[in-house]
């Protein structure tokens, strides 16, 4: 019961419960506390796992009353949808009708909500783009804010409206700061870097049960694109290992590039399924790739493709990951036919560390982080846009600030690294 665990006062306690929320949820018991003492905190959970309704009764739980001369919460999400879905949750529980909420997005004419502003506002929830436009009209008075929130931080940093984020952030004195996230990486820690000093780091991990027998899953991270191509290069260099494998793309424009970006003798052994252009070696079907000796990587597009047999492949690449992870774990999961085992090698950066996150949160374990190659040419991107190579040590260390990758434990520390290729070997994998 919410009374046992969290000093909610009586209002608020009867709103969740009557909202159907009968007992607290751990991201909820473990942050109320700190939200309601006004402590800096970047909290990272699943989706679905309360971290709205965390923030929205740590606000109730601090705005005594309303009518104030200016906002006391400010609150930044990054889609119209997420402001609509924040203040339909704050009508469930706020029974304090002293209490006024606007919502800025784009969409509504921006006098529409200026003169809503100026009727009065104690909570403002708001997409970065549309805040900082109001902002700048001198229509947001942010000298009051109590509680700067961010939610659904990794979308922010998708859509690339950090420097909005950052720019609000800066343009109050002194608040409380609070980050929602499902993941934490460096461009996000960038971000907050700005703005926050010192935060407590919350993480609730929230894995289910697996409830399939799924292929061995091999994780690279990496910090771009162009790294990307140049890891797939080196990997499939070793066509004593990789002798049959298939690279799942996104889109047929980035097969492409990919098929492209290789190596003329490598290139020789590739093929890509349905190409957009007449010129690029293709193949109609995946049964016409099993049997072509000649062939022994093939591109496919998620875009315009079904599902495909994957049976007696013993290499599947995610070179992209798809946006909707039942596609990834349908591919993964292992069939009566399938003899041969496979070994599912994914490529990540920053920004598909939430998906990976979603993805390990559905099979109920976490996908096993390879070091990267010494022979990997790893390619810097800068703020002007120029990029350096520069070749990776024996063991690189890539900063993640938590999410979907952890510090192990001392126990758990191994002094040995196996590349896939080598773990490929160690499991006999049949030659095709």
């Amino acid at each position: 019961m919410w009374a046992d665990k969290l000093k909610l006062n009586k209002q608020l306690i009867r709103s969740v419960t009557e909202a159907g929320y009968f007992t607290p949820k751990e991201v909820q018991l473990r942050t109320l506390t700190r939200i309601i003492g006004g402590q800096d905190i970047i909290v990272t959970s699943p989706e679905g796992s309360g971290k709205t309704t965390a923030y929205i009764l740590g606000v109730l739980m601090r705005l005594k009353h309303g009518f104030e001369e200016a906002p006391s919460a400010f609150i930044l999400v990054p889609t119209k949808e997420k402001v609509l879905e924040v203040i339909a949750r704050f009508e469930v529980l706020n029974k304090n009708s002293t209490i006024r909420v606007v919502g800025l997005y784009h969409e509504t004419s921006m006098q529409t909500q200026l003169d809503a502003l100026a009727d009065g506002a104690d909570i403002v929830v708001a997409t970065p783009d549309r805040a900082r436009a109001i902002y700048l009209k001198l229509g947001l008075n942010l000298n009051k804010i109590m509680m700067f929130i961010v939610d659904d931080a990794t979308e922010i940093i998708k859509q690339g409206t950090q420097l909005p984020v950052a720019e609000l952030a800066n343009s109050i004195v002194k608040c409380q700061h609070l980050i929602f996230t499902e993941v934490m990486h460096g461009k996000l820690q960038q971000m907050t870097d700005l703005f926050m000093n010192m935060p407590a780091l919350i993480e609730v991990e929230g894995l289910g049960e697996s409830k399939t027998e799924i292929h061995s899953q091999l994780l690279y991270y990496v910090p771009n694109f162009r790294t990307k191509l140049n890891l797939l290069s080196l990997l499939l260099d070793d066509a004593e290992v990789y002798t049959k494998a298939v690279v799942f793309v996104n889109t047929r424009l980035t097969a492409e590039k990919v098929y492209n970006s290789l190596r003329q003798d490598i290139k020789g052994e590739v093929a890509i399924l349905n190409p957009m252009m007449f010129e690029t070696k293709g193949l109609v079907s995946i049964e016409e790739f099993k049997t072509q000796n000649e062939i022994r990587v093939l591109i496919i597009a998620n875009e315009l493709q079904g599902p495909v047999d994957l049976d007696s492949i013993p290499f599947l690449f995610h070179f992209e990951l798809p946006e909707e992870k039942e596609i990834f774990i349908n591919r993964m999961i292992k069939t009566e036919g399938d003899i041969a085992k496979s070994l599912a090698i994914t490529f990540t950066t920053d920004m598909e560390l939430d998906i990976v996150k979603k993805i390990e949160q559905a099979i109920g374990q976490k996908i096993e982080i390879n070091e990267l190659p010494a022979e990997l040419l790893v390619v810097k991107e800068h703020k002007d846009n120029k990029t350096t190579k520069q070749t990776v040590t024996a063991k690189t260390n890539i900063e993640t600030g938590g999410g979907a990758f952890h510090e192990k434990k001392e126990s758990n520390k191994k002094d040995y690294n196996y590349s896939g290729g080598t773990k490929a070997k160690m499991n006999k994998k049949k030659k095709h």
